[in-house]
């Protein structure tokens, strides 16, 4: 078994996960992330009209879950003029939360097999 200290690391990787397993946990910002990604390959970024045409969600229902997604470094958002372009945020919240995945997936895979098998 892994010892104490490791197991509150994890704990506080996990802590500092919650907002990104919120944000991606909701099934209307996963299809909004889907979206962006399908349509926002060749651009700077997507405006809120953009993202509500293709999700079909009205526009303060999107700029909510935007927020959210950029409250947990999932997206980021560049304001040019009174234009707001929202693009993946490269210093990648994503990373962290499959670097706690992979710690957690560690300490399991060291536990004893108690199956039975």
């Amino acid at each position: 078994m892994k010892d104490k200290n490791e197991v509150e690391q994890l704990a506080a990787e996990f802590e500092s996960c919650q907002k990104i397993l919120t944000a991606l946990g909701d099934e209307v910002r996963q299809h909004l992330i889907l979206q962006m990604m399908l349509h926002g390959k060749d651009c700077n970024g997507m405006r809120v009209p953009e993202i509500t045409e293709l999700t079909h969600l009205s526009r303060p229902a999107v700029s909510h879950h935007l927020q959210i997604l950029k409250d947990a470094g999932i997206v980021k958002v560049r304001k040019e003029g009174t234009m707001n372009y929202y693009y993946f945020a490269s210093d990648n919240a994503i990373q962290r939360l499959i670097d706690a995945l992979i710690h957690a997936n560690s300490i399991i895979q060291a536990l004893p097999d108690r199956s039975g098998e």
